[in-house]
């Protein structure tokens, strides 16, 4: 369609509207049909008792049909309309009780009207009366009956229908018109005003919202019927038959203000509606995207959070039947990695919605990557999860994916839903990694590990604060001397409550909650801290290597809190290196080369560490620039058994030797690994075979009972 079709379209109203629009004009004239049949209603009830006080006054009683012809038939049936009319309206806005009774008064005045027009059009000669007569009978009787059959309808007490109320709105209107133009009709005859007519004219057009086209062809109707009906009738003024000039004029004049009227009605409320709309969708949406997680659809856990303490408040909720369950899908960012994001994220969303039509009628959210809670019964929930678990591995490709589920069943008054999925999370992780199983519950077992998690988290700032954070040192040794050339900074946790903590019982936990720059700051400070101490105490002290996270670059400045305690200590930088982890490498961070480039440009060795632990190896000496290599552990341990050990240890050595870097292998506990190592031109080595990570103290009790020696060149007098 052309532009110029387009706007002729929109201005005549034409526009397709969207439901909200026309729910928005429905209500508005809902709304403004009050206000209309109230009026309505007061001004028929006094015309009422004025006509009625003539009759008795006057003695009119001998015209009493004439009077019922020409007026009361009319007054009733515009009554009953409004009565209708308001009935509905007020029925629509809920702002009135036992409404429905208002049909009785409606039938009281509409049923008589019927009979009476009935009765006057069996009576009709057309050779001894007006034929404009009959038409009106003819009207009056339908709308008698139509307002009848509404009455009966609301009777009935049904809710608000819109077919009824836009019916009986339609109704009253054209009966407020034709009351005007008849009673109008009858007071131009007398040489009266007419200004019944143009108050209906008003009331309909101006009150109510029509469209441009609608209000034009209702108002030109009315007005072309209304002056049809007076040009047949003689100027009470002149006695000549026709419309008189001035009330030409008059007309157009009143035809084309209300025609205004009612187009700038209309497009002032259509503007509103579109407002309104707008707003309504914007708000729509900001509460769709508070609860629903912007990549899968389903609940996130704000509205998880919020809808299970709920949920588990009402006194009805059988609490002993109630389950957390939490959700891993093993080996999922090995299929990102294979496949891209995008690729991962539809197999999200497909799981996604599995376990939510799985789970259907229960309350599940995306907890976050690709983790899942859900809140549920306990029976058969482990069928389910079942169920889930084939499900998505009918979706993996060439890498196999396991869904791992903890559980977790609250008991007496808990309602707190975020520790109830963290312990359900606790079991899911415990047992990642064990092909054997796919389902924990959160045991007795488990709420010990727990609790020492949350002291973790909960008590970090204090170890630190209090010195139960140490450094041991393990030794780096040189296969072509056997001396030490290095040593690697480890932490552990004295604590006054558990003991002595291993690495293990809380550097993944740190990492987890994200406090683990905290950690790694505090070894950096006490390393610097011993080197100082070993310097101005002439002992000797060799080159450490700090193991660096990759939440150490994103949460803090790590590479310049380094640079500070360096400068603080008076540390060479040949003494300090830097340990990244191969795996920190895969994860896309755009910090990670600046911080990896900057640290070499500093004058500081980088190390990769675990390399062969992950799945991109080579990719990361290609885009990386590193100092030292530092092989996986894993790769000695089927040193004596498997044939292909040797030769894939020796390749990397190789590797090393042609990228010119240093190579050192970990996990070294025999002598024969050892002088293998050498053999292949390894360059330095790592392992229990030169002692255990210990104290300072421990390593130079050893030092000066001459079980390990420390290279010349790295002696710190």
């Amino acid at each position: 369609m052309s532009k110029a079709g387009i706007r002729l379209k929109k201005w005549l109203g034409l526009e397709k509207q969207s439901r909200y629009v026309k729910n928005y004009f429905y209500a508005a004239n809902m709304r403004a049909s009050i206000y209309m049949s109230a009026i309505v209603i007061i001004l028929e009830l006094w015309m009422i008792a004025r006509m009625t006080k003539t009759v008795i006054v006057e003695h009119l009683q001998s015209k009493f049909w004439h009077i019922v012809d020409s007026y009361y038939s009319n007054y009733f049936i515009l009554l009953a309309s409004g009565m209708l009319m308001l009935a509905l309206a007020l029925r629509f806005s809920r702002q009135a009780v036992g409404i429905r009774w208002l049909g009785i008064p409606v039938m009281i005045f509409s049923v008589p009207v019927c009979v009476f027009e009935v009765w006057q059009i069996s009576q009709y000669r057309p050779d001894e009366r007006d034929p404009h007569a009959l038409v009106n009978y003819i009207i009056l009787l339908c709308a008698g009956l139509l307002l009848v059959f509404f009455s009966a309808l609301l009777l009935r007490g049904r809710k608000d229908r819109r077919w009824e109320s836009l019916s009986v709105l339609y109704l009253f209107s054209f009966v407020c018109i034709n009351f005007g133009i008849i009673l109008s009709a009858h007071a131009y005859e007398r040489g009266e005003q007419i200004l019944t007519f143009l108050t209906m004219e008003l009331f309909v057009i101006c009150l109510l919202i029509w469209r441009p086209l609608t209000g034009f062809l209702v108002l030109t109707g009315s007005y072309l019927i209304f002056f049809e009906r007076i040009d047949m009738l003689p100027a009470f003024n002149t006695g000549t038959v026709g419309i008189t000039e001035s009330t030409q004029i008059n007309g157009f004049t009143m035809w084309l203000s209300t025609l205004l009227l009612c187009i700038a009605n209309y497009r002032q409320t259509l503007s509103q509606a579109l407002k309104d709309e707008h707003l309504e969708k914007m708000n729509r949406h900001l509460r769709e995207i508070s609860v629903k997680d912007d990549l899968t659809g389903i609940h996130n856990m704000l509205y998880f959070r919020s809808e299970a303490e709920r949920l588990l408040g009402y006194v009805t909720t059988d609490i002993e039947n109630v389950v957390y369950l939490f959700m891993d899908i093993e080996n999922f960012k090995s299929y990102n990695e294979k496949y891209g994001f995008h690729a991962g994220n539809a197999l999200l969303i497909q799981i996604a919605h599995t376990i939510e039509k799985t789970f259907k009628g229960s309350l599940v959210s995306r907890f976050s990557d690709d983790h899942f809670v859900i809140l549920t019964s306990r029976e058969s929930c482990m069928e389910r999860v079942a169920q889930i678990s084939e499900e998505i591995k009918k979706k993996q490709r060439e890498v196999h994916l396991e869904l791992k589920c903890g559980a977790y069943q609250p008991g007496g008054d808990e309602r707190d839903p975020s520790l109830a999925c963290d312990r359900a999370r606790f079991a899911c992780n415990s047992i990642k990694k064990h092909y054997d199983r796919s389902f924990r519950f959160y045991d007795k077992s488990l709420e010990d590990r727990f609790q020492l998690k949350q002291y973790i988290v909960n008590n970090i700032d204090n170890a630190i604060a209090n010195g139960c954070i140490e450094v041991f040192y393990q030794p780096v040794v040189s296969t072509k001397s056997g001396q030490i050339c290095g040593l690697e900074a480890l932490a552990r946790w004295r604590d006054p409550t558990y003991g002595l903590l291993p690495p293990g019982a809380f550097i993944e936990i740190l990492e987890e909650y994200r406090q683990i720059y905290k950690l790694d700051r505090c070894i950096i400070e006490q390393v610097c801290r011993d080197y100082r101490k070993a310097a101005e105490q002439n002992m000797p002290f060799a080159p450490v290597s700090l193991n660096f996270s990759r939440l150490d670059f994103e949460l803090c400045d790590i590479v310049g809190f380094l640079a500070e305690v360096v400068q603080k200590y008076d540390v060479p930088k040949n003494y300090i290196e830097v340990e990244i982890t191969e795996s920190a490498l895969t994860d896309q961070q755009d910090f990670l080369p600046d911080a990896i480039r900057t640290l070499r440009k500093n004058g500081y060795n980088v190390w990769l560490d675990d390399f062969g632990s992950g799945y991109s190896s080579l990719n990361v000496l290609k885009d990386y620039q590193f100092d030292v290599l530092k092989i996986d552990m894993k790769f000695l341990s089927g040193f004596e058994t498997n044939q292909k050990t040797m030769p894939i240890i020796k390749n990397i050595i190789d590797l090393t030797q042609q990228l010119r870097m240093i190579s050192l292998t970990e996990g070294v506990e025999t002598q024969e690994q050892f002088a293998f190592l050498r053999s292949i031109g390894c360059d330095r080595a790592q392992g229990y075979l030169f002692g255990k990570p210990a104290p300072l103290s421990v390593l130079r009790e050893r030092i000066r009972c001459g079980e390990i020696s420390v290279s010349k060149e790295f002696l710190n007098a």
